[in-house]
């Protein structure tokens, strides 16, 4: 191969990998932030509606927290800390103790997926922790 033709190869060589590297960074990207199965978690979250509304937007009684829309990490966070007791709710407990840390993934995912959801994470947006 010539110099002349490396030269000339050069700048499709870098166009290719540039492209590859953005293809990845959004693959990667994107699987960060869809930590859980949606479909999965709307099958399991057909016992929450009882309370929480079939949208989950929660009905009339104000004792239910509306979920649709919520921070995933922050529903995650709160089901995890249902199950190890760390919040006291006994119809919460009995519900988050049959769920597996795949389950809640899935359940958040759908919860906040859900319309009005202009919500991600709480990165960043609390203070604590």
């Amino acid at each position: 191969m010539t110099r002349a033709r490396i030269d000339q190869d050069r700048p499709k060589v870098k166009r290719f990998f540039a492209s590859l590297l953005i293809t990845t960074l959004a693959v990667c990207a994107a699987s960060a932030f869809a930590k859980g199965d949606l479909e999965a978690g709307k099958a399991k979250a057909v016992v929450c509606q009882a309370c929480h509304g079939a949208d989950g937007n929660a009905g009339t009684d104000p004792q239910y927290p509306r979920l649709a829309g919520q921070y995933r990490d922050y529903l995650a966070r709160a089901l995890h800390e249902y199950k190890s007791g760390e919040r006291k709710n006994p119809i919460m407990a009995g519900f988050a103790a049959t769920l597996s840390d795949q389950d809640i993934d899935n359940v958040t995912t759908y919860f906040a997926s859900l319309p009005g959801s202009k919500l991600t994470d709480l990165h960043g947006r609390v203070q604590g922790d």
